[in-house]
């Protein structure tokens, strides 16, 4: 009996622990995101909508709700209990359709500067290689990644040389600095 309650606290630690990474990796709502919702049976409340620069989506009967930073299951769950108030158990289905707003910033001595949308996870090599790689001037073990209020370092040449430790994964609103 003990062995099959350990095999089985052993299953369902794995099954938390594997659901727990999953909701930590989904894709979390940005502003610039553009969205398709729609509200199954209800042909009125068919709508594209884009996550404005404050967070905020609206959408008729619901007003306003924040977008940024929610899953599109959190969003729909949300969205679902502000219609509530006018609709009987409402099946909303939302859709992203472009993450426009899932951006880096790659600024200094690189070749292409600029903004670059990640419909993919970036990594900082990934984004460097996608803003054409650094100049010849480019101070390679001096490039940071600045992260709200957080200023990460990175350094190129021991990424080139095997250790990885530094070429972290990239969030939306990164802002990669090379001088």
């Amino acid at each position: 009996m003990k062995c099959i309650f350990l095999r089985f606290s052993f299953w369902m630690t794995l099954i938390l622990v594997g659901n727990a990474a999953i909701a930590a990796d989904r894709y979390l709502l940005n502003p610039g995101d553009i969205l398709d919702v729609s509200v199954w049976k209800e042909t009125t409340l068919v709508k594209t909508v884009i996550v404005l620069p404050d967070g905020m989506i609206s959408f008729p009967l619901a007003g306003e709700i924040l977008a940024e930073g929610k899953s599109v299951t959190e969003l729909q769950l949300a969205l679902k209990k502000k219609l509530t108030e006018f609709l009987s158990d409402p099946l909303v289905t939302i859709v992203v359709s472009s993450v426009s707003g899932n951006t880096v910033h790659v600024l200094g001595k690189i070749s292409n500067p600029g903004s670059f949308v990640m419909n993919r996870r970036f990594n900082v090599m990934q984004a460097l290689s996608m803003a054409g790689g650094l100049s010849p001037y480019a101070e390679e073990n001096n490039i940071s990644v600045i992260r709200g209020d957080k200023v990460i370092h990175v350094r190129y040449a021991d990424i080139k040389g095997g250790d990885v430790s530094s070429n972290i994964k990239l969030k939306s609103g990164d802002v990669i600095v090379v001088p």
